[in-house]
Protein backbone atom coordinates (compact mmCIF):
# COMPACT_ATOMS: atom_id res chain seq x y z
CA UNK A 1 0.00 0.00 0.00
CA UNK A 2 1.04 3.62 -1.06
CA UNK A 3 2.46 5.66 2.17
CA UNK A 4 0.44 8.61 2.17
CA UNK A 5 1.82 12.19 3.05
CA UNK A 6 0.02 14.90 4.45
CA UNK A 7 0.87 18.46 3.73
CA UNK A 8 0.07 19.52 7.34
CA UNK A 9 1.75 16.51 8.46
CA UNK A 10 5.24 17.15 6.81
CA UNK A 11 8.42 16.83 8.92
CA UNK A 12 12.10 17.05 8.34
CA UNK A 13 11.61 13.64 8.58
CA UNK A 14 9.48 12.88 5.56
CA UNK A 15 11.72 14.38 3.26
CA UNK A 16 14.11 12.47 4.31
CA UNK A 17 12.32 9.42 3.81
CA UNK A 18 11.00 10.45 0.71
CA UNK A 19 14.52 11.06 -0.51
CA UNK A 20 15.73 7.48 0.81
CA UNK A 21 12.90 5.85 -1.37
CA UNK A 22 13.38 7.70 -4.44
CA UNK A 23 17.11 6.46 -4.16
CA UNK A 24 16.12 2.44 -3.02
CA UNK A 25 17.31 0.32 -5.96
CA UNK A 26 14.03 -1.41 -8.27
CA UNK A 27 11.55 0.45 -6.36
CA UNK A 28 12.82 4.17 -6.67
CA UNK A 29 12.89 7.06 -9.26
CA UNK A 30 15.75 5.88 -12.07
CA UNK A 31 16.96 9.62 -12.85
CA UNK A 32 17.42 10.00 -8.40
CA UNK A 33 19.00 6.80 -8.53
CA UNK A 34 21.69 7.61 -11.28
CA UNK A 35 22.64 10.92 -9.57
CA UNK A 36 26.26 11.24 -8.10
CA UNK A 37 27.65 14.11 -5.97
CA UNK A 38 28.61 15.75 -9.30
CA UNK A 39 25.88 15.55 -11.33
CA UNK A 40 24.07 17.13 -8.31
CA UNK A 41 26.04 20.16 -7.75
CA UNK A 42 25.23 22.32 -10.87
CA UNK A 43 21.90 21.91 -9.21
CA UNK A 44 22.55 22.68 -6.08
CA UNK A 45 24.74 25.98 -7.50
CA UNK A 46 21.46 26.64 -9.48
CA UNK A 47 18.83 26.39 -6.47
CA UNK A 48 21.03 28.57 -4.63
CA UNK A 49 20.65 31.53 -7.83
CA UNK A 50 16.97 30.87 -7.41
CA UNK A 51 16.92 31.69 -4.01
CA UNK A 52 18.83 34.73 -4.23
CA UNK A 53 16.13 35.81 -7.58
CA UNK A 54 13.19 35.45 -5.51
CA UNK A 55 14.73 37.45 -2.84
CA UNK A 56 15.76 40.38 -4.30
CA UNK A 57 12.28 39.95 -6.29
CA UNK A 58 10.46 40.15 -3.01
CA UNK A 59 8.54 37.25 -3.64
CA UNK A 60 7.67 35.57 -0.25
CA UNK A 61 6.33 32.27 -2.34
CA UNK A 62 8.58 31.73 -4.33
CA UNK A 63 11.63 32.12 -1.66
CA UNK A 64 9.47 29.43 0.09
CA UNK A 65 9.57 27.10 -2.42
CA UNK A 66 12.78 27.70 -3.46
CA UNK A 67 14.29 27.25 0.12
CA UNK A 68 12.72 23.69 -0.38
CA UNK A 69 14.62 23.68 -3.21
CA UNK A 70 17.95 24.21 -1.94
CA UNK A 71 17.23 22.11 1.31
CA UNK A 72 16.16 19.31 -1.08
CA UNK A 73 19.66 19.61 -2.52
CA UNK A 74 21.24 19.01 1.28
CA UNK A 75 19.29 15.58 1.71
CA UNK A 76 20.10 14.41 -1.48
CA UNK A 77 24.25 15.02 -0.97
CA UNK A 78 23.28 13.92 2.43
CA UNK A 79 21.45 10.48 1.24
CA UNK A 80 23.98 9.80 -1.49
CA UNK A 81 26.96 10.60 1.22
CA UNK A 82 24.75 7.90 3.47
CA UNK A 83 24.96 5.06 1.14
CA UNK A 84 27.98 4.92 0.15
CA UNK A 85 29.16 5.20 4.35
CA UNK A 86 30.71 8.63 3.95
CA UNK A 87 28.27 10.92 6.79
CA UNK A 88 24.38 11.20 7.25
CA UNK A 89 22.43 14.06 7.46
CA UNK A 90 22.46 14.21 10.99
CA UNK A 91 25.96 14.28 10.55
CA UNK A 92 25.08 17.49 8.84
CA UNK A 93 23.12 18.96 11.32
CA UNK A 94 25.75 18.10 14.12
CA UNK A 95 28.76 19.78 12.23
CA UNK A 96 26.83 22.81 11.52
CA UNK A 97 25.03 23.24 15.23
CA UNK A 98 28.95 22.30 16.23
CA UNK A 99 30.25 24.93 14.22
CA UNK A 100 27.86 28.11 14.75
CA UNK A 101 27.98 27.11 18.93
CA UNK A 102 31.65 27.43 18.49
CA UNK A 103 31.90 30.96 16.29
CA UNK A 104 29.52 32.31 18.70
CA UNK A 105 31.13 32.05 22.06
CA UNK A 106 29.52 35.66 23.15
CA UNK A 107 26.18 33.90 22.82
CA UNK A 108 26.98 30.29 23.90
CA UNK A 109 29.60 30.11 26.20
CA UNK A 110 29.22 33.64 28.40
CA UNK A 111 31.92 35.50 25.75
CA UNK A 112 31.18 39.62 24.95
CA UNK A 113 31.82 40.89 21.95
CA UNK A 114 30.95 44.61 21.26
CA UNK A 115 28.85 44.81 17.97
CA UNK A 116 28.48 43.42 15.06
CA UNK A 117 31.68 44.34 13.54
CA UNK A 118 33.85 43.24 16.45
CA UNK A 119 32.00 39.95 16.04
CA UNK A 120 32.44 40.10 12.38
CA UNK A 121 36.76 40.54 12.98
CA UNK A 122 36.63 37.50 15.51
CA UNK A 123 34.46 35.36 12.69
CA UNK A 124 37.01 36.08 10.40
CA UNK A 125 39.79 35.21 13.05
CA UNK A 126 38.24 31.86 14.01
CA UNK A 127 37.58 30.70 10.47
CA UNK A 128 41.71 32.07 10.08
CA UNK A 129 42.55 30.09 13.08
CA UNK A 130 40.54 26.61 12.18
CA UNK A 131 42.36 26.97 8.22
CA UNK A 132 45.34 26.99 9.82
CA UNK A 133 44.83 23.85 11.90
CA UNK A 134 43.83 21.94 9.02
CA UNK A 135 46.78 23.07 6.56
CA UNK A 136 49.16 21.86 9.34
CA UNK A 137 47.13 18.37 9.32
CA UNK A 138 47.08 17.84 5.95
CA UNK A 139 51.39 18.50 6.27
CA UNK A 140 50.58 21.21 4.13
CA UNK A 141 52.25 25.47 4.98
CA UNK A 142 49.41 27.65 5.75
CA UNK A 143 48.54 30.23 3.16
CA UNK A 144 46.40 33.60 3.58
CA UNK A 145 44.50 32.09 0.66
CA UNK A 146 43.72 28.84 2.10
CA UNK A 147 39.79 27.91 1.97
CA UNK A 148 38.86 30.39 -1.22
CA UNK A 149 36.99 27.76 -3.36
CA UNK A 150 37.99 27.15 -6.13
CA UNK A 151 34.49 26.84 -7.75
CA UNK A 152 33.10 29.82 -6.95
CA UNK A 153 32.47 32.31 -9.79
CA UNK A 154 35.43 34.07 -11.20
CA UNK A 155 34.38 37.59 -10.02
CA UNK A 156 33.43 36.78 -6.54
CA UNK A 157 36.77 34.45 -6.08
CA UNK A 158 38.74 37.10 -7.08
CA UNK A 159 37.42 39.88 -4.94
CA UNK A 160 37.69 36.98 -1.75
CA UNK A 161 41.12 36.44 -2.77
CA UNK A 162 42.18 39.95 -2.88
CA UNK A 163 40.40 40.60 0.41
CA UNK A 164 42.35 37.60 2.06
CA UNK A 165 46.11 39.12 0.51
CA UNK A 166 44.61 42.60 1.99
CA UNK A 167 44.50 41.35 5.85
CA UNK A 168 47.81 40.28 5.49
CA UNK A 169 49.08 43.74 4.01
CA UNK A 170 49.55 43.15 0.19
CA UNK A 171 47.19 45.74 -1.15
CA UNK A 172 48.03 49.30 -2.94
CA UNK A 173 47.41 51.78 -0.06
CA UNK A 174 44.93 53.87 -1.85
CA UNK A 175 42.20 53.78 -5.00
CA UNK A 176 44.68 55.91 -6.98
CA UNK A 177 47.50 53.47 -7.45
CA UNK A 178 44.75 50.89 -8.07
CA UNK A 179 43.71 53.03 -10.82
CA UNK A 180 47.12 53.85 -12.39
CA UNK A 181 47.31 50.08 -12.38
CA UNK A 182 43.78 49.64 -14.57
CA UNK A 183 45.21 51.58 -17.23
CA UNK A 184 48.71 49.75 -17.50
CA UNK A 185 46.53 46.72 -18.09
CA UNK A 186 44.44 48.64 -20.56
CA UNK A 187 47.47 48.99 -22.60
CA UNK A 188 48.73 45.85 -22.38
CA UNK A 189 45.59 44.50 -23.57
CA UNK A 190 45.43 47.20 -26.62
CA UNK A 191 48.86 45.99 -27.31
CA UNK A 192 47.92 42.74 -27.13
CA UNK A 193 45.38 42.79 -29.59
CA UNK A 194 47.43 44.44 -32.03
CA UNK A 195 49.28 41.35 -32.19
CA UNK A 196 48.24 38.67 -34.77
CA UNK A 197 47.73 35.53 -33.73
CA UNK A 198 47.86 35.71 -30.36
CA UNK A 199 45.10 34.84 -28.68
CA UNK A 200 46.71 33.37 -25.52
CA UNK A 201 48.33 36.60 -24.61
CA UNK A 202 45.60 38.29 -25.42
CA UNK A 203 42.94 36.08 -22.99
CA UNK A 204 45.76 36.61 -20.44
CA UNK A 205 46.00 40.37 -20.33
CA UNK A 206 42.13 40.18 -20.70
CA UNK A 207 41.92 38.35 -17.47
CA UNK A 208 44.77 40.72 -15.99
CA UNK A 209 41.98 43.35 -16.29
CA UNK A 210 38.88 41.65 -14.87
CA UNK A 211 40.99 40.64 -11.88
CA UNK A 212 42.25 44.41 -11.18
CA UNK A 213 38.76 45.76 -11.77
CA UNK A 214 37.36 43.40 -9.01
CA UNK A 215 40.06 45.28 -7.23
CA UNK A 216 39.20 48.64 -7.91
CA UNK A 217 35.30 48.00 -6.96
CA UNK A 218 36.81 46.41 -3.73
CA UNK A 219 38.78 49.69 -3.38
CA UNK A 220 35.71 51.82 -4.31
CA UNK A 221 33.65 49.68 -1.61
CA UNK A 222 31.24 48.17 -4.67
CA UNK A 223 30.26 44.99 -4.87
CA UNK A 224 31.23 44.16 -8.66
CA UNK A 225 28.69 41.49 -9.48
CA UNK A 226 25.74 43.60 -8.31
CA UNK A 227 27.58 47.06 -10.00
CA UNK A 228 27.50 44.41 -13.22
CA UNK A 229 23.89 43.29 -12.78
CA UNK A 230 22.83 46.48 -12.63
CA UNK A 231 24.45 47.58 -15.95
CA UNK A 232 23.04 44.03 -17.23
CA UNK A 233 19.48 45.98 -16.33
CA UNK A 234 19.97 49.20 -17.60
CA UNK A 235 21.24 47.29 -21.33
CA UNK A 236 18.36 45.18 -20.92
CA UNK A 237 15.68 47.94 -20.60
CA UNK A 238 17.42 50.28 -23.18
CA UNK A 239 17.79 47.68 -25.67
CA UNK A 240 14.17 46.68 -25.21
CA UNK A 241 13.34 50.57 -25.46
CA UNK A 242 15.70 50.36 -28.85
CA UNK A 243 13.61 47.82 -30.08
CA UNK A 244 9.96 49.62 -29.57
CA UNK A 245 11.37 52.12 -31.17
CA UNK A 246 12.58 50.51 -34.18
CA UNK A 247 9.46 48.48 -34.57
CA UNK A 248 7.48 51.43 -34.72
CA UNK A 249 9.66 52.71 -37.58
CA UNK A 250 8.07 49.77 -39.15
CA UNK A 251 10.89 47.95 -39.16
CA UNK A 252 12.98 44.69 -37.13
CA UNK A 253 16.11 45.10 -35.38
CA UNK A 254 17.85 42.37 -37.93
CA UNK A 255 16.85 45.04 -41.19
CA UNK A 256 17.91 48.40 -39.27
CA UNK A 257 21.66 49.77 -40.17
CA UNK A 258 23.71 49.98 -37.10
CA UNK A 259 23.71 53.79 -37.43
CA UNK A 260 19.94 53.49 -36.89
CA UNK A 261 20.05 51.56 -33.90
CA UNK A 262 22.70 53.44 -32.16
CA UNK A 263 20.38 56.63 -33.23
CA UNK A 264 17.53 55.07 -31.17
CA UNK A 265 19.93 53.90 -28.28
CA UNK A 266 21.11 57.61 -28.04
CA UNK A 267 17.40 58.67 -27.89
CA UNK A 268 16.58 56.23 -25.36
CA UNK A 269 19.42 57.29 -23.01
CA UNK A 270 18.49 61.11 -23.32
CA UNK A 271 14.52 60.10 -23.33
CA UNK A 272 15.97 58.35 -19.58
Amino acid sequence: MQQQYSQLQYSMNDLLDIMQKLRTPETGCPWDLEQTFETIAPYTIEEAYEVDDAIRSGDMSALRDELGDLLLQTVFHARIAEESGEFTFSDVVGSICDKMVRRHPHVFDGASVEGADAQTAEWELQKEQERKALALTQGAVPSALDGVAGSLPALLRAVKLQKRAARVGFDWPDTVEVLDKVQEECAELVEACQKPDNQNHVKEEYGDLMFVMANLARHLKLDPEEALRAANAKFERRFKKVEEKIAALGKAMGQSSLEEMDAQWDLVKQEE
